[in-house]
């Protein structure tokens, strides 16, 4: 996604993931009500795709007019299959996404204020290029049920679609294993609050002390 730098060439930041499903963007939410800045990639390539968005040129010249819905934004279930039939196919639509992501959540970044920054990265363990780009890792996790249980009643799809996405990120086992900090979101919302209230005093700490150490 976005080109690697060092963490000490940025603010105290934290890279958030987890699997389809986990909940990233309910915590996410929930870190930016208690200050933090958010910048979610998600978010960037999904006004990337919206009508009039800058990579949708680049989308029809690869994939064709079918695959741009008719308010012009790209059609995501289309694309959704398609790309994750084929992983050839995915990867011609990350080449076309992801520099653009980069410079979107370079820019985000420079221009955020908060007590300390979050990523929001759905394939940061997948992606080699966020290695070392941020303090720590913070991955959201919980049942794989669960899973599969919310996407498809969020997104309508069926079981083996939401398995299909599952199999092509990292295992749950692999997040856990590149984690710094983990917050399992299974059904329980007080205990999530929780958790987050904890890790949140602990990260203005840590950002105090890096911002000192710099």
């Amino acid at each position: 996604m976005t080109s690697p730098t060092s963490a000490a060439d940025r603010p105290f930041s934290i890279g958030l993931t987890g699997g389809i499903g986990s909940g990233k963007t309910t915590v996410a939410n929930l870190f930016g009500a208690r200050g933090a800045a958010v910048i979610d990639t998600d978010l960037i390539a999904h006004a990337l795709t919206a009508p009039d968005g800058i990579a949708i040129d680049a989308i029809r010249t690869t994939f064709g007019a079918t695959f741009i819905n008719t308010d012009g934004a790209m059609d995501r279930a289309r694309m959704r299959d398609h790309v994750f039939a084929d992983p050839l196919q995915r990867k011609r639509l990350e080449a076309i996404l992801h520099p653009l992501i980069r410079s979107e959540t370079t820019r985000a970044a420079a221009a955020a204020q908060g007590l300390y920054l979050i990523f929001v990265v759905p394939l940061l363990v997948e992606s080699q290029q966020w290695a070392g780009r941020t303090a720590r890792v913070l991955v959201v996790d919980c049942a794989e049920e669960i899973q599969i249980s919310r996407v498809m009643q969020r997104n309508g799809m069926t079981r083996s679609q939401v398995e299909a996405i599952m199999a092509a990120q990292a295992t749950r086992a692999q997040r856990l294993a590149a984690a710094d900090d983990i917050i399992e979101n299974n059904l329980d919302s007080a205990a999530l609050s929780a958790q987050i209230d904890g890790l949140h005093t602990r990260y203005l700490t840590l950002a105090k002390t890096y911002g000192q150490n710099k």
